[in-house]
């Protein structure tokens, strides 16, 4: 007598069609527009702000480069960056002063699998905190879920950097654990916490995003009425 084999859990099909690689292009927003990053252009403004002695430890503490001594040597850095093409790397621009305030990247780039990560974030102090920090985020969202057609984007970070952390979970990912032991970054151990939004997940977060971008939501002193936080779905929502 035989018996017939038991039925395994697998993963439901899906579409496997890849999704596109980001380009060099521009993504304009009301507060901020991203732009790939470029050593002549870039390079001055974004060292002045990021490698005074008040910005060094809110800048660079948890990111895998810098402080920087010299213009000379950041320049050197942001051209090989501009260069490269996993990370992607886009300059971050204040729209009122036409000025480069910070970079951020896309990498990890996964086309077949539609796996794509934001990293190696820059704000400079005087982008820290802004209502265009969260624009950029949005900008960067909406060009993976809705041009692309990425199914997952991740978002990691040294597990000790909490304000990381607590703007992940802002800006609508959700918390899938530590990979402990993970790096070894500028000498030390780092376990890395893992974010992720999922596409099913993004129309919610897109609609919480545009709500809080509305200029409605902030008053004539540019305060935010409803914060970002209240309109957010938690976790797979």
């Amino acid at each position: 007598m035989t018996t017939a084999p038991a039925t395994r859990p697998i993963g439901p099909l899906v579409d496997t069609h890849p999704a596109k690689r980001p380009e060099r292009v521009t993504l304009a927003g009301r507060w901020i527009t991203l732009t790939p990053l470029d050593p002549q252009a870039h390079a001055k403004a974004l060292y002045e702000g990021s490698n005074g002695d008040a910005a060094r430890e809110s800048v660079w503490t948890y990111l895998f480069d810098g402080p920087y001594t010299s213009l000379d040597e950041f320049r050197a850095n942001i051209e090989a960056k501009a260069r490269s093409t996993d990370p992607l790397f886009f300059a971050v621009i204040d729209n009122a002063s036409g000025t480069p305030v910070g970079y951020q990247t896309f990498l990890r780039i996964d086309p077949p699998n539609r796996v794509i990560e934001v990293g190696n974030i820059m704000y400079t102090p005087a982008m820290q905190r802004t209502a265009g920090a969260t624009e950029a985020q949005y900008l960067f969202a909406k060009y993976v879920f809705d041009d692309l057609g990425y199914r997952r984007y991740e978002w990691k970070c040294n597990a000790l950097n909490a304000p990381s952390r607590r703007a992940a979970e802002r800006f609508g990912f959700t918390f899938e654990g530590i990979f402990r032991q993970h790096m070894i970054v500028k000498g030390r151990n780092r376990d890395t916490a893992w974010f992720a939004v999922l596409d099913s997940e993004w129309p919610a977060r897109k609609a919480a995003y545009e709500r809080w971008l509305a200029p409605d939501n902030f008053d004539s002193n540019g305060r935010q009425r409803v914060a970002l936080s209240a309109l957010m779905p938690k976790g797979n929502e």
